[in-house]
């Protein structure tokens, strides 16, 4: 299982706090879209999931949200929250349902450590592709989806949605912004959907793993079109939006800014084509 954790120095960087995100959780607030949250049941745990619908008449595809190494945090639910404005059913599960101390999730977590980070670099792999093959089940059910199923996923997030589309076969399409490419067991010669990639320029951790990634999956026959955004740093999607960006890295915050946008534009035209 160790050859799944996070390598050493990356895990030191994301193990510090992620600071108070009011920032989303008031927009969460304000959204007009319905949100709720539903339980899955897969094996004998119980997946908490948040969900968001988007208004509209027709029936949408549905986008599976894979949370950052944080947890499903106020972010993680803003986001589904903008793929939901976006036309698109946004399920996100936490990963972390039931692993808390008192059998919570990401928030009790959060409050009882000040950081989800170790709980989430330590999940089994076995058990998040079988929660996400439960919530992908699920959404299937959904009388509002079209039957179209999506995968994306951020920072630890993007690893497990390159991760899943080794696993399940009815995908119609993964985003991955700034994962890992699959190793080990996970096979990338099982992937039956094209893989979008989104990644910083500014993160030699994850992106100089790209032209490997691009190279082997050119061999292998799959779809596989990365973009690298210059000026940006990893977890940009989140700290593009983050109004404390500045703040904390004003070199950077302009860079993260326009890779936010120029991602989000490219990746709803992407999701047209599902």
């Amino acid at each position: 299982m160790h050859r799944f954790l996070l390598p050493l120095a990356a895990a030191a960087l994301a193990a510090l706090p992620l600071r108070a995100q009011d920032w989303a959780r008031s927009a969460l607030a304000k959204s007009p879209r319905h949100q709720e949250w539903i339980t899955v049941k897969q094996g004998g745990r119980e997946v908490q999931c948040f969900v968001v619908y988007p208004e509209i008449s027709d029936k949408a595809p549905v986008v599976l949200v894979i949370h950052e190494i944080f947890g499903l945090s106020d972010w993680a639910q803003e986001l589904a929250d903008e793929l939901a404005a976006a036309g698109y059913i946004a399920v996100a599960p936490d990963l972390l349902s039931g692993m808390g101390p008192k059998g919570g999730g990401t928030e009790e977590i959060v409050r009882e450590s000040g950081s989800a980070t170790r709980a989430v670099s330590m999940l089994p792999p076995e058990q998040v592709t079988a929660d996400l093959n439960a919530v992908a089940d699920y959404a299937r059910t959904i009388p509002a989806a079209s039957g179209k199923l999506a995968v994306a996923g951020f920072c630890w997030g993007g690893g497990q949605a390159f991760r899943f589309a080794t696993h399940r076969k009815d995908l119609a399409a993964a985003f991955v912004f700034y994962g890992t490419a699959p190793r080990g067991a996970d096979d990338p010669a099982q992937i039956a959907c094209p893989v979008y990639g989104f990644y910083a320029g500014n993160d030699a951790r994850i992106s100089a793993s790209v032209p490997a990634t691009t190279e082997l999956m050119r061999k292998l026959g799959k779809s596989y079109q990365p973009v690298i955004y210059k000026g940006a740093g990893h977890g940009f999607m989140r700290a593009g939006e983050d109004p404390a960006d500045a703040e904390k890295n004003p070199k950077m915050a302009a860079g993260n800014k326009q890779a936010r946008q120029d991602a989000w534009e490219r990746w709803k035209a992407l999701l047209l084509k599902l």
